[in-house]
Formats: C-alpha cells, structure tokens, sequence
C-alpha cells in the first residue's frame, strides 16, 4: 500500500510530498505525474514516480494499486477538469484504493460561484463510485493575492470588486499539512472538511498592511465588476479567466469565502498561518 499524491510537480502537490516525507518513509510514497523528468528529484529521495496524464484514462491503469491511500489534486484546467478527474476517479475505482482524498473548493455544494461548478461535479462523481473518500475543501491561499504584490506595490492600489467581503485564506503549506494529516492518519474516510484560516480580512485590510509593512502608500480600490473585467484583460489575463475572478469578488462580497470554522487548524494542530506573514515572506 502506497500513499499516492497526484500532480505531485504543481505548487500543492509539492508542498504535500514535503509533508509526508517528514512523516512517513519515502517507500511509502508515490506520485502520479506527467514528466517523469519533473520529478527526478522525488525519484533519487525514494519516491516511487507513476508517470500518467489526466488526459488519457488509458495510462491511469496502471497509476494506482489496491489498498492505495490516494489524493486527487484538482486540476488547473478550468473547464476540463471534469472529464480529467473522471478519469482518475475511475482508474481509481477499478484498482480498488482504500482512500480517495480531494481538493475541493470551501462550501462543496453551496458554493454558488462558477469556479466551484467542476468541484461540486467531481465529488458527485467520487460518491458515486462508492470509494472512501474525504473531501478537503480548500478555501483560498495567501499566495493567490501575495503573487501579485509586485503589480500592487508598483501602482500603489490592491484593486478589486469584492467590496466588504473578508476572506479567510491560509497559507498553501497549511492546506498540504492538512492533505498529509488526512492521508497518514486515521479516521478520516467518509469525512469533509471546510479548510479555511482562522481569521478572515478584507482587502481594504490587505492593502493596509502591506502600506504598513512595505513603508509604501497603498490602498484598496473598489471598481464595478465590469471595470475589474476590464482591467485584468487589459493587464493580459484570459477573459474566460477574469470573469471567474471577477465572479469569485462578487461571491466574496456576498460572505462565501470568510468561513472560519477551524477545520484546518484542527487537523494541522497548529493555527493557519496569518495572512500578515505571508506578506513579510513575499516582500522579504
């Protein structure tokens, strides 16, 4: 029996092997890849490498083992992703693993935002094939707003359309300790988790202490969500792609991303990160 991690090169899948590494031998561990070169690195620690492709079920087959604890981790394909993780849902399936684990999204079916529509299909999918499963439904990373603080320190201004809304985000270390946690652990089959920070900001309060840590003058700038679609096109993201950030504003305006459960820090057994350090980290 293997504990296996999917998309094991991508930013999460990464921080997840770290994790478990520090917890179980590395003969206990597997990833499911694509570039077997991308994880040449694993595979000298001990990792055993399954190359295989979301897009072609065909060499899924041989990427898990009965009795495998297995973490599908959501594609980063929006729009595809539903047939991806049909596939491994169902390579899963055939091969008789003992644990589905997934990287949802918080709030699973009342999350009414369009990003969440292929999360709330896949663990459809997931009951539906009868396997143990648990259902990690991540909130937002710090590292989704401190990516851009060049941008932001640049123009002064954190710019946005999600008016008052908070958010209660958590580092992407914080959510791979969790993946380890439910993975190496026991009790957790059959179990959702809504993993979110322990403490929710706004933007205005974003902008704020990055002003405060930075010695910079920046600030918060509420636009109407057409402007903020204009806007992100215009800096050079894709328009399918702005309209679900834009989307997902509006759904932090209406309260769907400040859950603040305590989900996470219970099975990381520590508090979340703050959001605070995780821009000391991105200015340092």
């Amino acid at each position: 029996m293997s504990i296996v991690v999917t998309g094991a090169t991508g930013a999460l899948g990464r921080l997840v092997v770290e994790e478990l590494l520090n917890r179980v031998p590395a003969e206990r561990v597997a990833v499911v890849v694509r570039s077997k070169e991308k994880a040449a690195d694993l595979a000298e620690r001990g990792v055993e490498v399954r190359v295989a492709d979301y897009d072609a079920p065909e060499t899924l087959a041989a990427a898990f083992r009965s009795g495998d604890r297995v973490l599908l981790i959501s594609g980063n394909e929006v729009g595809r992703r539903v047939p991806q993780h049909t596939a491994v849902i169902e390579a899963a399936q055939a091969a008789g693993v003992a644990q589905l684990a997934y990287t949802g999204i918080l709030g699973g079916p009342e999350a009414d935002f369009d990003l969440a529509a292929e999360h709330k299909v896949t663990e459809e999918a997931i009951l539906g094939s009868g396997l143990p499963y648990t259902f990690l439904r991540n909130g937002w990373y710090h590292e989704n707003y401190t990516h851009h603080l060049p941008t932001v320190l640049e123009h002064g201004a954190v710019v946005g359309s999600a008016g008052e809304g908070r958010i209660a985000s958590a580092a992407r270390a914080d959510y791979a300790a969790a993946a380890a946690a439910v993975l190496t652990g026991e009790g957790h089959l059959n179990q959702v988790y809504e993993l979110s920070g322990d403490t929710a900001w706004s933007l205005a309060e974003y902008a704020a202490e990055i002003a405060a840590q930075s010695g910079k003058e920046v600030a918060y700038t509420e636009v109407p969500a057409d402007a903020h679609l204009s806007i992100l096109t215009g800096a050079g993201v894709p328009e399918g792609f702005a309209a679900i950030l834009v989307d997902v504003d509006a759904a932090i305006s209406r309260g769907r991303l400040a859950h603040t459960g305590g989900d996470l820090s219970r099975l990381i057994g520590r508090p979340t990160t703050p959001v605070a350090h995780a821009i000391t980290s991105a200015l340092a």
